[in-house]
């Protein structure tokens, strides 16, 4: 897909939709030594704290990114047009611990304009990410009771603050 770059303030979406609707893939890791592992998310966001562009992901300790994430410094967030949202459900339901689940799913990884981890041929926007912070969710600080039964395992999210370094995209994102 033929994505040029865009920054920040230029960029045009509609951020819940994008997040709860659309979902992103998630990759953490090095591409150039091939060690990297992408996840579907639909939980996050997007805006600005300590005066730059920040994205904000949320991943569980039970997922095989949840290590690339805690052991590279960058991560990609790329959104697809529709007719891919079978393979965001494919990735978002499988591990690529055992198995090569981005080929499953037919998408094309390749290199990103800045940072290590990896972006997709097919993606309408790639948003390229330095971790600048991260934070585990403590349920002792859950204001609203029904935020527990997102966790019958006790399983609870980190979450990873990155620094927008570089965002790509198509016109629709203009």
């Amino acid at each position: 897909m033929q994505r040029t770059p865009v920054s920040p303030e230029d960029l045009h979406i509609r951020v819940y939709d994008l997040w709860e609707n659309d979902w992103l893939l998630l990759t953490a890791g090095d591409f150039p030594s091939g060690k990297f592992n992408a996840m579907t998310v639909s939980w996050g966001s997007i805006g600005s704290l300590w005066g730059k562009p920040y994205a904000q992901v949320f991943i569980r300790p039970t997922r095989y990114t949840y290590e690339f994430c805690n052991q590279y410094d960058t991560f990609t967030l790329c959104a697809f047009p529709a007719p891919y949202r079978k393979a965001l459900s494919l990735i978002g339901s499988r591990s690529g611990k055992d198995a090569d689940k981005i080929a499953q799913a037919g998408l094309t990884p390749q290199v990103a304009a800045v940072v290590a981890a990896p972006v997709f041929a097919e993606a309408s926007l790639a948003i390229e990410c330095r971790k600048i912070y991260w934070a585990d969710l403590n349920p002792a600080n859950f204001l609203d009771e029904n935020i527990h039964a997102h966790y019958p395992n006790k399983d609870y999210h980190r979450t990873f603050y990155g620094e927008i370094l570089h965002i790509s995209a198509t016109e629709s994102f203009r």
